[in-house]
């Protein structure tokens, strides 16, 4: 396969779509305990490898009977609903003491979609978080959206793990990349180097050689628990924004390329590959004057893109640079990135973890819990009251790589990540009297139930 001038050839890490169900109580959530989903399977060794499709169909099958749909006020779509943190964490601690599995609409939070806002009561010693919501569907793959908007629904097992990782997040912040090890880059250029390619010869005749001397790729997380369904998201979505990156998956939204469409006529230089990683993308907080209300704003996630020396010894320096085409395809992504959320659904969960993280942060640096009253315990796992589901750590990615035949050499793209710097986020803050009126109107029409709808 030719592009112009170059000759491509495609070599990136497996395939992982979003990867499990959530979490579970003494008895499990739904009855789901250490399922996958989507098409990805992660084995004892922590080698993450595509299920088989009777593994796909019997994995989704298990999934699809436990699940439970929404009924009644809960199974229409609203723009705001309200939840109630001390009623939920009540419910929780009833459901425990009662030996009963997480229903469903606890699992999927009422079906909430976005976090917009979040309101402090003193008065009922409570925190409300609020946002638009809707009745839920699970899909093919096992991904669990919105009926009416194809956006992934929020779960307990993030909302958790984002109140309980703040303080770790704190100090070695919260982020996932994969990356080749320093050996394999070094063995892969030193085999480049020996590459000559006739006129018209396929590059894929050296693809076992190159998959050997690459080697597996090395996944390393920070800040979250490493058998947590949080930490399979930030790998699950880095992977995925490198195969729409290189081309070897659709990103099936108008307007987004893969990057080799977007470099097809591009000079490219044999010691310099792009990396892309996806980072919070947040507005400006807005408060009431009191700071008892706050609103989150913002499309929640950006790409960004640098350019990796690749040394000698096969180790790499970022050199602050930037390739054109990289940067254009990662602002491209950047602005697709609500459509191709309602179509790759790990980036929906992507935005969800976000949108937790952020909102865990901001009721721990702005000590909300404390102005309200208000024992979050149970949430932030301090009684470990909620038992959590552990899945197979993710370790390593057998290569499948995706490089393009430069005029100048071989270039290799195989690196990248998310990073989730909740803090710098809440910083930003601005009063603004509107939030107020919205914390009066939703508090005002509460229920004596964990959630309401304005």
């Amino acid at each position: 396969m030719e592009f112009g001038p170059q000759r491509l050839f495609r070599f990136t890490a497996s395939v992982i779509a979003v990867l499990c169900m959530s979490t579970s109580l003494q008895a499990g959530i739904s009855g789901l305990n250490n399922r996958a989903v989507g098409g990805v399977l992660i084995d004892a060794e922590g080698i993450v490898r595509n299920a088989t499709i009777a593994e796909q169909q019997q994995l989704s099958n298990a999934a699809r009977a436990a699940l439970k749909q929404a009924k009644g006020e809960m199974n229409q779509a609203t723009e705001m609903r309200m939840i109630s943190l001390a009623k939920l964490q009540k419910h929780l601690q009833a459901t425990r003491e009662a030996g009963e599995p997480i229903s469903s609409d606890v699992e999927f939070l009422a079906g909430l979609q976005r976090i917009e806002y979040v309101f402090v009561d003193p008065d009922n010693n409570d925190i409300v978080i609020a946002g638009p919501a809707e009745p839920w569907q699970m899909l093919e793959d096992g991904s669990v959206v919105g009926t009416e908007s194809g956006k992934s629904t929020m779960r307990l097992a993030d909302l958790i793990v984002a109140f309980r990782t703040v303080e770790t997040a704190r100090r070695a912040g919260i982020s996932c990349s994969i990356e080749p090890t320093a050996e394999g880059r070094q063995r892969l250029q030193n085999l480049l180097r020996n590459v000559k390619l006739r006129p018209g010869q396929n590059p894929a005749i050296y693809e076992s050689a190159m998959k050997q001397a690459f080697g597996p790729q090395m996944i390393k997380l920070t800040g979250v628990p490493q058998d947590s369904r949080y930490a399979r998201i930030l790998v699950a979505a880095d992977f995925e924004m490198k195969r729409v990156a290189m081309e070897l998956a659709p990103s099936n939204v108008n307007g987004l390329p893969s990057y080799l469409q977007m470099s097809k006529n591009s000079r490219h230089s044999s010691a310099q590959n792009p990396r892309w990683w996806m980072a919070c993308n947040y507005d400006t907080m807005t408060k009431s004057e009191d700071a008892l209300a706050w609103k989150l704003s913002g499309q929640g996630v950006k790409t960004l893109t640098d350019q990796d020396l690749v040394q000698a010894d096969g180790n790499v320096q970022a050199t602050g640079r930037v390739d054109k085409v990289a940067q254009a395809w990662a602002e491209t992504m950047t602005q697709k990135y609500p459509e191709l959320a309602k179509r790759i659904h790990v980036f929906g969960d992507l935005q969800n973890i976000m949108d937790m993280t952020i909102v865990a942060t901001l009721i721990s640096q702005e000590r909300l819990d404390h102005k309200a009253g208000i024992d979050l315990s149970l949430l932030k796992q301090e009684n470990e009251a909620v038992e959590l589901t552990s899945y197979a750590v993710p370790k390593a990615l057998n290569p499948q790589c995706s490089f393009v035949r430069g005029r100048s050499g071989w270039v290799v793209t195989a690196s990248g990540g998310v990073d989730i710097d909740a803090f710098s986020v809440v910083e930003k803050q601005a009063v603004d009297p509107a939030v107020a009126a919205k914390r009066t109107e939703s508090l005002a029409s509460a229920k004596d139930r964990w959630w309401w709808n304005r």
